[in-house]
């Protein structure tokens, strides 16, 4: 599929891999509806993509409510007349511990709470069903040609301190070999889905890290560097324009070492 003229919804294009791939795909002339909470990042990703000769428009968004989601899909078709593309970006971590025992009592100090582990499955989850979902129902009843995404992670193996984010991120990674299969065996055959595993990405979050500490992160990525945002897009972009990439999901990590082995 060509990307040129076609219509992207992204979500999370405040920032990070969102907005790097808002920018992107506008330079190679989609029309591009971003979608966040943050009204300011939103603005200033529309801003750079206008001023680059593309077209776009903003939605603020909060992906966990369905009218809100429904919306953004409306608003795309309003402003542009189809979708084509849909990158649910939307996603957040708050890291801890399931239980942390003191070290001199043992007795549980900390614990991941409730409202944080909710919080992450919400977003990153519900999130990217309701914008898949959404969008999909609209695709099929128009007809129109489209790949989906999901946003995973190379944590989807397991990460300790992210069992919420890692439970999210195994999920999502599953999702296109089952949309995939129920899209065939529905006969829908003009919709892809794929899934992007990024590794440790060149994000601010990261390179704002304690020197030693990315140091320590860097050493056991084969490539000897953080994954470039364009790195990650450019994969997106290659899985819109090549046909035969659908039910899979694409680790771009730069080989993360973990116990000798490739992650």
């Amino acid at each position: 599929m060509e990307i040129k003229n076609k219509v992207a919804v992204i979500t999370g294009g405040a920032s990070g891999i969102g907005a790097a791939s808002a920018i992107q795909l506008a330079q190679k002339g989609a029309k591009i509806v971003i979608a966040d909470l943050n009204e300011e990042g939103l603005n200033e990703t529309l801003g750079k993509i206008r001023e680059s000769g593309g077209e776009a428009i903003a939605v603020k968004t909060n992906v966990t409510l369905e009218e809100d989601v429904k919306n953004l899909m409306d608003k795309a078709i309003d402003a542009f007349g189809s979708i084509n593309i849909v990158i649910p970006s939307a996603g957040i971590f708050k890291d801890s511990f399931m239980v942390s025992p003191d070290r001199e009592t043992g007795k549980v100090k900390r614990f991941m709470s409730t409202e944080n582990f909710m919080a992450v499955i919400n977003v990153n989850l519900l999130g990217t069903f309701l914008t898949l979902r959404e969008a999909s129902k609209r695709m099929i009843d128009q007809k129109w040609e489209g790949i989906l995404f999901t946003i995973s992670s190379i944590n989807k193996e397991g990460q300790i301190g992210q069992l919420n984010y890692s439970s999210t991120k195994a999920a999502v990674a599953l999702w296109p070999k089952i949309l995939v299969g129920e899209f065939h065996a529905k006969k829908v055959k003009d919709i892809r889905v794929v899934g992007i595993a990024p590794g440790y990405v060149e994000t601010p979050i990261l390179l704002g890290m304690k020197p030693e500490v990315l140091e320590s992160i860097v050493k056991d990525v084969a490539i000897g560097r953080l994954v470039k945002t364009k790195e990650i897009v450019d994969s997106i972009a290659f899985s819109i324009e090549n046909d035969a990439v659908t039910g899979t999901t694409l680790e771009i990590s730069g080989g993360v070492i973990s116990k000798g082995l490739a992650k």
